[in-house]
């Protein structure tokens, strides 16, 4: 080979790896021994399986390394392979072909022995680059080592997330064999060995097909997408027979034949009996509603008595407005009864009625519960919560006793009744709701306010629209009607058969004066049907015996002499009688002078001497 021609050749290798290190003048004597090969395209230049006879350096062309149809990677000028050739004797690993013209200069193993043998400088440069190209390996070595162990952690935390998923999983094969189940898997299967067993035998007839038909859609390009939800429950057979049924995905990954499936699979058989329970909750809900309609026309208020069929036409006047609502009346008298009524009868009524007891619920507390208040807000609130004025939001809230309200909270709910905002304890921020208020109270407001004890503006504010329930023993016959009603639904309770009031048990209940209103008259109702004897109730012995106190007052009344300030006093409460009996019309057929009989003239005049004003 000429000077020229190994000058030139000795630049090159100097830019092959191998060779990097080596001195031009220990490269000039290899490239003495050594010979230049060409191939042409797709010549085999060593094939798998032979003695290696040498190592050789890519001049000019393009090499692949490959085993068979597999192709490991091309090689390309100033790459060399065949290294090993130099030191052993062994098979080739894999074959190298030709991929265009290709040069190649062969090193043989004796001539690079000796090389080494005889040139300090050559193997020195040689070790150089090896124990570089070693340094290397232990660097990779200690990379695969960290990537393996993130690799075993990585794999660790899947397998627990799978094997602790609630849902079932499930990996299959084009084939539908099993390849891969989690925990709850197995469960649903009742088979802990369940791997390359088909999965559609686990299935009913209807859900096998449905997941076949979508695997075979996919496989055949029909459908491009298979991240999807099923299109219909999956029944599971477990392998004792146990049945489940499960809502699921279906996904896909992989691509030609190792191609594969993930179900995931929910049971849905709670959330079924649940739904069903509901419907069923709903329809009982909806009949009850019409048989409640049916049962208690008049808002579940039974009214004959003028004065109480009064009350009911407010109610109508009233719920169609938005107008803030007072109603008073004794404890017992129904009022709540009157606000639901208020409530039905309004545009609100598919909004939820909210009621609170002020006078139930600790001072300092009734604050929270009316307006909510922020987590921290105070010791004990470890959370958020939604006052009862937010709830209502929409609809109606009904402040029953209202009179009880503590006097430093009443500014705040002035505030709602007039702005329509609040602000929730521990909170800035300001909160608006849309909330139609009824209250209700047994004292009177506006006394309680001209002692301090309530506030005057709040009574204004609420006294828009009063509406006064009367006692029960100022509605007549509305006694004995809501007693017979009471019988009726208590026996059907209790299942007994009780006979209804006769005229002597009505004028009983008529007698009575009924301090508890109808609360008491429906807990002694309660009382005498449970010892009630073959469907007959002793009313005399159940009913309070006013009549001999009475007799007996009397009779002492008849001595005693009254003095005029007892006279005044009487002839006040007298009047005050007849008027709250008439709803206070004074004059008229129907007026309370009538009652009285006196001339209605007459009567303006005591109204006025005595004082009475009637309330606002």
């Amino acid at each position: 080979m000429a000077n020229t021609d190994i000058n030139e050749l000795v630049d090159f290798l100097k830019r092959v790896s191998f060779f990097s290190e080596v001195d031009k003048a220990s490269l000039a004597q290899l490239c003495q021994d050594a010979q230049i090969e060409n191939f042409g395209k797709r010549d085999c230049i060593i094939e798998k399986g032979d003695i290696g006879d040498g190592m050789y350096v890519i001049l000019q062309g393009t090499v692949k390394v490959h085993d068979q149809n597999h192709v490991y990677g091309t090689l390309s000028p100033t790459d060399c392979f065949g290294e090993y050739a130099l030191i052993d004797e062994e098979p080739r690993s894999a074959s190298v072909t030709a991929l265009e013209e290709t040069s190649l200069l062969k090193i043989r193993p004796e001539d690079f022995v000796n090389l080494i043998a005889s040139d300090r400088g050559f193997t020195k440069g040689v070790l150089s680059v090896l124990i570089k190209r070693h340094r290397e390996l232990d660097i990779i070595q200690e990379r695969l080592s960290v990537s393996k162990k993130e690799i075993e952690l990585s794999n660790s935390k899947m397998s627990g997330l799978i094997d602790g998923a609630m849902d079932a999983i499930i990996m299959f094969d084009s084939a539908f064999k099993i390849v891969l189940t989690n925990a709850s898997a197995n469960g649903i299967l009742e088979n802990d060995d369940v791997i390359q067993r088909n999965l559609l035998f686990f299935l009913d007839e209807t859900s096998a097909s449905m997941l076949e038909s979508l695997v075979q859609s996919y496989l055949q390009g029909e459908d491009k997408g298979m991240d999807t939800y099923l299109p219909s429950a999956v029944k599971v057979i477990g392998s004792d027979e146990t049945e489940t049924l499960n809502e699921g995905t279906i996904s896909t990954y992989g691509r030609g034949e190792e191609r594969f499936f993930t179900l995931i699979l929910r049971n849905i058989e709670d959330k079924v009996l649940a739904e069903r329970k509901i419907s069923s909750l709903t329809s009982q809900t909806q009949y009850l509603q019409e048989e409640i309609k049916q049962l208690t026309h008049n808002y579940g208020i039974i009214a004959q008595d003028p004065i109480m069929v009064k009350v009911l036409d407010l109610v109508e006047q009233v719920a169609a407005t938005e107008a803030t609502v007072l109603i008073q009346g004794e404890t017992g008298t129904g009022k709540e009864l009157v606000a639901r009524a208020i409530h039905n009868a309004s545009t609100r009524n598919d909004k939820p009625l909210i009621r609170i007891n002020c006078g139930a619920i600790p001072a300092n507390l009734i604050e929270s519960e009316l307006f909510g208040h922020e987590k921290g807000a105070f010791t004990g609130a470890t959370v958020s919560r939604k006052g009862r004025f937010l709830l209502a939001d929409g609809g109606t809230i009904f402040l029953d006793e209202i009179g009880e309200m503590p006097l430093d909270l009443q500014p705040k709910l002035l505030r709602v009744i007039q702005e329509g905002e609040f602000d929730p304890v521990g909170s800035s921020d300001t909160i608006k709701v849309d909330v139609r208020i009824i209250a209700a109270t047994h004292r009177n407001l506006l006394e309680f306010s001209k002692t301090g004890k309530f506030r005057e503006d709040l009574y204004y504010r609420l006294n828009v629209f009063p509406i006064v329930v009367p006692a029960l023993r100022d509605r007549g016959d509305d006694v004995h009607l809501i007693a017979n009603n009471m019988v009726e639904q208590l026996a059907n309770k209790m299942n007994k058969d009780i006979e209804p009031l006769n005229d002597e048990d009505k004028k009983l209940f008529k007698d009575y004066n009924w301090p508890g209103n109808v609360r008491e008259l429906q807990n002694l109702i309660e009382r005498a049907l449970i010892v009630s004897r073959q469907g007959r109730v002793n009313w005399q012995a159940i009913i309070p015996n006013t009549s001999l106190k009475e007799t007996n007052q009397k009779a002492a009344d008849s001595i005693r002499i009254l003095t005029s300030e007892e006279l005044v006093t009487l002839e006040k409460e007298n009047i005050l009688k007849a008027l709250r009996h008439t709803n206070w019309k004074i004059s008229g057929e129907n007026g309370a002078a009538a009652l009285l009989q006196m001339k209605p003239t007459t009567l303006t005049s005591k109204i006025k001497a005595l004082g009475i004003v009637r309330p606002v």
